[in-house]
């Protein structure tokens, strides 16, 4: 896969505003860099031999396909390859790989996070605070409560770990039921959430957006959680069906949900989650510590590596699954 006697060209799909990898220096002593915009991506992607997209959540190489004649590489500054995979980079040849393991302790911590915050009623305390309410409540004890971790790969094995380590019950749902996981104990199949999701007290979705995973938690699996359940989404934000998600919340069926991700993002101002109590709401932003961005460049930079010594990449992702397969 390497060339070791010219520099292998490389394009970097950069967006106005985004600052540029810092080891940009270090990329461009190992390679022939050329950084663009998605509008020019078309005339750069002509003769290029690897994409790095740090504008992760553009869909400007399907575009750009055609052009992209010399392609043999694609990585992804992101967990998620949803939004820039599409059937012709499936059946090609092109090898896509991206961010795993990066945010895996940061979203899992976030998750955590959501489910304590929910439990102690600190989003209603700084609520009251705000109106000078002094009011005295019983909070919930997160020990001892059941936690349904829906995605099996580092993001929610991390997740897992962190929650069975402050007490909490941990099931996993995934595409291949299993018992004695390592992490999750007990791996349901994803196939049958509606007939597991009623023995959480937190469902939390940590799945990549597949065909098979959209609208997972639709209406059915909605009225099959508990009463007092509460929803997190660090995942995507088209894994939920929001329409009925909204209307469980509205008639009580479901007590509460954290969401760190929305099918429209930026969330339209007239959005029904704005004004809703039981939601509470973040901006995409469950992995993204002080210093990711840096994480991710350097990551691109060692598969660089690899790739001019010849070596095999890291972090390959399973074009047809969506993500990196451990299986």
């Amino acid at each position: 896969m390497s060339n070791t006697e010219n520099k292998q060209r490389v394009v970097i799909l950069a967006a106005d505003g985004l600052p540029r990898p810092y080891n940009l220096d270090a990329i461009e002593a190992l390679a022939d860099v050329t950084v663009t915009d998605a509008a020019s991506l078309p005339g750069a992607a002509s003769g290029a031999d690897i994409l790095f997209l740090w504008d992760f959540f553009s869909a400007a190489l399907k575009d750009a396909w055609p052009h992209a004649d010399s392609l043999k590489w694609v990585h992804v500054a992101a967990a998620g390859v949803d939004a820039m995979m599409f059937d012709e980079l499936r059946r090609s040849d092109v090898v896509v790989t991206n961010a795993h393991g990066t945010f895996d302790r940061p979203i899992a911590e976030f998750a955590l996070a959501s489910i304590l915050a929910h439990d102690k009623q600190l989003h209603l305390s700084k609520k009251l605070q705000q109106d000078s309410v002094w009011q005295h409540r019983e909070v919930t004890r997160t020990e001892g409560s059941r936690a349904l971790v829906v995605g099996t790969g580092g993001i929610g094995r991390a997740t897992a770990r962190l929650l069975r380590a402050v007490g909490l019950e941990v099931r996993g749902v995934g595409r291949t039921p299993r018992e004695d996981d390592r992490d999750f104990g007990t791996v349901l199949s994803s196939a049958e959430l509606a007939e597991h999701a009623g023995w959480a007290d937190h469902v939390v979705l940590i799945a990549p957006l597949t065909d098979q995973t959209r609208n997972m938690v639709d209406a059915r699996v909605l009225s099959a959680m508990k009463p007092s359940a509460h929803l997190v989404n660090v995942g995507r934000g088209a894994l939920v069906d929001e329409p009925a998600l909204i209307q469980a919340l509205r008639d009580g069926r479901i007590a509460a949900a954290s969401l760190d991700v929305f099918s429209e993002e930026p969330v339209p101002a007239s959005h029904p989650f704005w004004g809703m109590e039981n939601v509470h709401m973040s901006a995409h932003m469950c992995g993204d510590v002080v210093g990711w961005r840096d994480a991710l460049a350097r990551q691109f930079q060692d598969n660089l590596e690899r790739w001019t010594a010849g070596e095999k990449l890291s972090n390959v992702v399973d074009k047809e699954r969506g993500y990196v397969s451990r299986a």
